[in-house]
């Protein structure tokens, strides 16, 4: 347990000793609009080890408007999010046919984002949170021997994450974002207009 909060000190002590460096324009100014897109990793829908599988990776689309400028220590941005992910639930019994359930989950979603501009050299660090719909369709497949009802997991989506996008060109970035959306931990990339 020591050796964890030594790490943690550590790591706050890294952070707070980032040069903060000067760039020719700011990553994330008034009236950018940044368009992220890629594939998540660690759906939240279910939990490892379960009766659950992934049929659909989760896939999303998120945008960015900065709106507001010299906010504090960054900038201020809206924009919408859409993520799509499938999974079944699959049972087995012996001298009959599997079956189980097919879900798919759909997300529309409003978000806003802090970006703390000017912290590194083409690194774009935010967080913020997101909330929407979500409309998960369900479908029952195989042999007629359990109760076709099935969970309505359709209401409201949110997520709380933090994120980073690194600025290859002065319009193409990689990014990443942990949260719990559609996924834990989303990998891709941000074209910036």
């Amino acid at each position: 347990m020591k050796k964890g909060i030594r790490i943690a000190v550590l790591s706050l002590a890294l952070v707070l000793c980032i040069p903060f460096t000067s760039l020719n324009a700011q990553l994330f100014d008034e009236g950018d609009k940044v368009v992220s897109f890629g594939v998540g990793l660690g759906a939240t829908y279910y939990v490892l080890g379960s009766a659950y599988s992934t049929t659909l990776p989760p896939l999303f689309v998120a945008g960015d408007y900065c709106f507001r400028e010299d906010l504090g220590p960054g900038n201020l941005g809206l924009g919408a999010y859409f993520g799509i992910s499938g999974y079944k639930s699959e049972y087995h019994y012996i001298g009959l046919d599997d079956y189980g359930y097919k879900y798919t989950s759909i997300i529309f979603g409003a978000r806003g984002t802090y970006h703390f501009t000017d912290l590194v050299d083409k690194l774009d660090l935010y967080g913020g949170v997101m909330i929407g719909p979500e409309i998960v369709i369900n479908k029952y497949y195989g042999e007629d021997v359990a109760d076709h009802s099935s969970p309505d997991g359709s209401g409201i989506a949110y997520d709380v994450f933090a994120g980073a996008r690194y600025y290859l060109t002065d319009n193409f970035a990689g990014m990443a974002e942990m949260g719990y959306g559609i996924a834990w931990f989303k990998l891709g990339v941000s074209l910036k207009f």
